[in-house]
């Protein structure tokens, strides 16, 4: 399970990098009950510098306008690290690459974006007074985060050898391959939280054939959030189907294609 205890190499903030951001933060606030929180006081910043999404009163995530050229709608996930710079240089060790080099924002925190290896894109965070997301693994907060890869044997030498990952292996049901879990250095497995999912370059169409990672998000009623994922833009690529001991779950998209996970956790 995801905590906000800030473990190291574990995730602690994500943020959505959207075209337009009033329809996120619309499509966001009907599909997962956030409330959107722009940054400035003027009505253009809605557009320009995007904001914080709550649930509760409780951050759960960043939105800000995709500015990068040629970059595809997504959600980032950052994990939490004691240092970015030694992180950093560990990235490069690893066969990594830097996409932004570590910077601090102000007196909240430090942080950096990287590719690995084949592409796939991560950030991390070195808290200041900043420490990440005040609510996880709660309806309408995150709860998981996956990797979709064609080559998890390299995805867990590299991430393993920057944020010194444990890494189990589980048989899918029906034959559908090995799912290797991740669960943070030194700490018991019930602390799992995330996976590492081997697939074929072309089910890795959405990121021109790069790995990508994704966040998925605890809901109430799997079956009643696709229905607002599809009734307010956005799409389904699988599901809602029921995943034996994890729970019913759907893989969407939304109106900017960017990629989550809906879960409804099975009851334990």
């Amino acid at each position: 399970m995801i905590t906000t205890d800030l473990t190291p190499g574990s995730p602690c903030w994500l943020d959505l990098g959207a075209p337009d951001v009033r329809a996120a933060a619309a499509f966001y606030g009907a599909v997962l009950g956030w409330e959107y929180e722009p940054m400035g006081e003027a009505e253009e910043a809605q557009d320009v510098e995007g904001g914080m999404f709550r649930k509760d009163g409780k951050t759960v995530a960043g939105l800000g306008r995709l500015t990068e050229e040629g970059a595809r709608s997504a959600w980032m996930i950052y994990y939490s690290v004691t240092d970015a710079d030694a992180t950093t240089q560990a990235v490069e060790r690893a066969g990594g690459t830097v996409r932004v080099a570590p910077r601090d924002l102000g007196e909240w925190g430090r942080m950096a974006q990287y590719n690995d290896p084949l592409g796939g894109q991560f950030a991390v965070w070195q808290p200041g007074t900043d420490t990440g997301v005040e609510l996880v693994d709660e309806p309408g907060s995150l709860s998981w985060t996956e990797l979709y890869t064609s080559d998890v044997a390299a995805a867990k030498e590299f991430y393993g050898g920057v944020f010194g990952w444990q890494f189990s292996d589980m048989e899918l049901p029906g034959g559908g391959g090995t799912y290797s879990l991740i669960t943070p250095a030194g700490l018991p497995e019930e602390r799992m939280q995330g996976g590492l999912m081997e697939v074929g370059k072309e089910d890795l169409a959405l990121a021109n054939g790069r790995p990508y990672w994704h966040p998925v998000f605890n809901v109430t009623d799997c079956d009643a959030a696709v229905a607002e994922v599809t009734g307010n833009g956005g799409s389904v690529q699988m599901g809602p189907e029921d995943a034996e001991g994890v729970g019913r779950m759907a893989v969407c998209l939304d109106p900017s294609n960017a990629d989550f996970v809906l879960l409804t956790p099975a009851r334990s």
